[in-house]
């Protein structure tokens, strides 16, 4: 296995520690207080990786302007849909949910971007799908606020992705990570402040371990696509759905059944098939500070979380 490829599974397995991690807030704090929070910390090591030639004042200096105001408010939406479904769910399942992204990505690439989907696909979409349902079994396990989250998460970062396709060739990095992070402080900062508490020094360390866990992570995949092309790494992303039920287990006592493991098991082999699955690497405003350094190429017979 190349070097690259281990270097994108330990990076995973960094954001999957730092996931796990958000999911200890529960409800003791609100989403948007939770999201401010996770938006500074990860601001620091968007700093360390600003590309070489590029200036912080060059952010708003925007090529499309509408189109990166829509990516910046998928970004938010993401973002808290995604606290959401961590806090409240098993890990297991709101994994397999946001991972329907590279389903919608597909989907809104043939009717967006009109580019074109031979049946197979179709057949690997639906049978993605098909796994999804196997998780959280809607009519025979009760569905939560955070299911429904997860499953908007998605849908939010999949037209985030779709836009980042548009906009990825003309735009400055710097702006394609600022837009996102000042949207999520603004946003946050605003919505936070009805329920605002001040965060104990327990819950402090928290966000900064959580902050430790995506910077490290961001820097382990700068080092992963140094190495390896985009369509090696992005299959990589799948691993976090192991260590969701490891942690899961681990720490809250979260243990998924044999047919939601069969299920887990065919939204990865679906996922990885799958070509949107490059494209989903834009995958939840949780990781923003991962998201703008990121080379952007046109997905491989695949595509990001």
């Amino acid at each position: 296995m190349p070097v690259g490829v281990l270097i994108a599974l330990a990076a995973y397995a960094s954001f999957a520690f730092g996931d796990a991690a958000i999911k200890s807030f529960g409800d003791s704090l609100s989403v948007f207080q939770i999201g401010f929070f996770l938006t500074i910390f990860s601001f620091v090591p968007a700093l360390i990786v600003r590309p070489r030639g590029e200036l912080w004042r060059d952010t708003y200096k925007l090529r499309h302007p509408w189109l990166m105001q829509l990516r910046g408010v998928c970004g938010i939406i993401s973002m808290a849909m995604a606290t959401i479904a961590f806090t409240s769910i098993p890990l297991a399942e709101a994994y397999a949910l946001i991972f329907l992204t590279p389903i919608f990505v597909t989907i809104l690439s043939v009717f967006i971007l009109r580019e074109s989907m031979s049946p197979s696909r179709w057949l690997v979409l639906a049978v993605g799908f098909a796994g999804v349902l196997l998780v959280v079994r809607p009519g025979f396990k009760v569905l939560e606020m955070g299911h429904i989250a997860a499953a908007c998460a998605a849908v939010s970062a999949s037209v985030g992705a779709i836009v980042l396709k548009k906009v990825s060739a003309n735009e400055r990095r710097v702006s394609l990570l600022g837009v996102l992070l000042t949207y999520a402080l603004v946003f946050n900062g605003i919505a936070m402040i009805p329920s605002f508490e001040i965060p104990t020094w327990h819950q402090m360390g928290m966000f900064l371990m959580i902050g430790l866990f995506g910077g490290t992570g961001q820097l382990l995949m700068i080092a992963a696509s140094r190495r390896v092309a985009a369509n090696q790494i992005a299959p990589t992303q799948y691993s976090q759905i192991v260590w969701a039920i490891i942690l899961g287990g681990l720490f809250y006592q979260e243990y998924p059944d044999a047919v939601a493991i069969i299920g887990l098991v065919i939204v990865v082999a679906s996922g990885v098939a799958t070509p949107g699955v490059e494209a989903a690497r834009a995958l939840l405003g949780v990781r923003m500070a991962r998201i703008g350094r990121r080379r952007v190429t046109t997905p491989a017979p695949e595509r990001v979380d």
